[in-house]
């Protein structure tokens, strides 16, 4: 069975703990779970979980370590485990702004370190996941780690120039999609319906239209034409949202946030 450490569980190593135990991927005994405050992880301790506050001790008989921790954190945890690192051992960064390059320059170009980048979805297991490898990870050890995110949702392999722009696709492309759904619950309200109704409606529509196009694999204009009718109700309401620069706004939003991220 592989054998994961978690060093660093806030909500983000929580929600991989929790993903890869309720799938079955793992087991609570061949999970070891690190963070100063302990106490926070009594319930993954109840489960079997090996808990501690010693991360060069979490580490030991790992075959994959995921640093979820916060950016200021990472290399100096790096150098922490440093001379505990085995060549066979993978490193997970699901850390912003950190190269490859800023990891090896500490632990050197042999120890393999893969970069994941999910969103806050991975807390319900649809994430959807951007990965990208150095050079020291085995074709063995992607398929493990693409099984591992599988779990989680979704994941894709990219070069790492990408990941600042997966980032903003990715996971900011949440929040750009959750204002999206509550403008179409204020404007279900404007035209009659509860709050409570509103929000059925529009966040059951956007799962459906979601899951049209990642099973059809149709481009969203084919299914757009489906329901866009001559002199129609839907082409109107498109038509004045694109006046009102709609698509614009929303292309623009994406490359201010990498302009953010990049600059």
């Amino acid at each position: 069975m592989t054998k994961i450490a978690i060093i660093g569980v806030g909500n983000l190593g929580g929600a991989i703990a929790n993903g890869l135990l309720k799938s079955k991927f793992i087991t609570a005994n061949n999970l070891t779970m690190s963070r100063r405050n302990t106490s926070a992880l009594e319930e993954y301790k109840k489960m079997g979980v090996e808990i501690t506050s010693d991360n060069r001790k979490a580490i030991k008989n790992a075959d994959l370590i995921v640093l979820s921790v916060k950016p200021f954190n990472c290399l100096d945890i790096l150098k922490e485990i440093k001379k505990d690192l085995k060549k066979n051992q993978v490193i997970i960064s699901p850390i912003t702004g950190v190269w490859f390059a800023d990891m090896e320059k500490i632990i050197g170009t042999q120890i393999p370190i893969v970069r994941a980048m999910p969103n806050t979805a991975i807390a319900i297991q649809e994430s959807l996941t951007a990965i990208c490898c150095n050079d020291a990870v085995t074709e063995g050890q992607k398929n493990l780690v693409k099984k591992i995110f599988d779990q989680l949702g979704v994941s894709v392999f990219i070069e790492e120039k990408l990941m600042d722009s997966a980032t903003v696709l990715g996971a900011c492309g949440i929040a750009y999609a959750l204002r999206f759904i509550r403008a179409n619950i204020q404007g279900g309200i404007e035209i009659g319906f509860d709050s409570q109704t509103a929000n059925i409606i529009a966040n059951q529509t956007i799962k459906g239209a979601a899951e049209l196009l990642i099973q059809t694999k149709n481009h969203p204009e084919q299914e757009i034409d489906k329901v866009t009718t001559p002199k129609g109700c839907t082409i109107a309401g498109i038509n004045e949202m694109e006046h009102q620069g709609f698509s614009s706004s929303l292309i623009k939003g994406i490359i201010t946030s990498y302009k953010k991220i990049t600059g």
